[in-house]
């Protein structure tokens, strides 16, 4: 099993698949699903897994922490529950620092068992009905709300 480095990777990846838990996203893809000019590379390779923890889950310690946590929790999981050529991303939440490892080691079982909700994200694209500036009332929006300023 490889490790996820380059960014490029993570944003393929949350393109893919997910799965939700109080302490972690797992997201998900299947590479061998992928055109392989896109990526430039051949997909037959070894599983990879990267982690990461945003800035909104505490400072660096508490992050790092999670971090930790969640590289322990793949350390100890059977890597047969694991698809073949997929990539996998393991996104920390805060919860992952005060839920007990044991849960935690379930969820991920889980998760990993569970069929994954796939969502495609559109780039830029709107998918609800196109309202030309209308409100669901019939009303224009009016302009921006002016915001009071001190004098220099």
């Amino acid at each position: 099993m490889d490790r996820l480095r380059q960014r490029a990777d993570f944003l393929a990846v949350a393109n893919g698949a997910r799965v939700n838990s109080p302490a972690f996203v797992l997201q998900s893809l299947d590479r061998k699903s992928l055109d392989r000019q896109d990526l430039g590379r051949d997909d037959s390779g070894p599983i990879r897994i990267g982690f990461t923890v945003t800035k909104k889950n505490g400072n660096a310690p508490e992050r790092n922490r999670i971090r930790r946590r969640l590289r322990e929790l793949v350390k100890r999981l059977d890597p047969v529950s694991m698809q073949p050529h997929h990539d996998y991303v393991l996104v920390g939440r805060r919860d992952a620092l005060s839920r007990g490892f044991a849960t935690m080691l379930d969820d991920l079982r889980m998760a990993f068992a569970k069929p994954a909700r796939h969502t495609h994200k559109g780039h830029g694209r709107r998918t609800g009905p196109k309202t030309d500036g209308q409100r669901t009332d019939g009303s224009k929006p009016g302009p921006a709300p002016a915001t009071s300023r001190k004098p220099d």
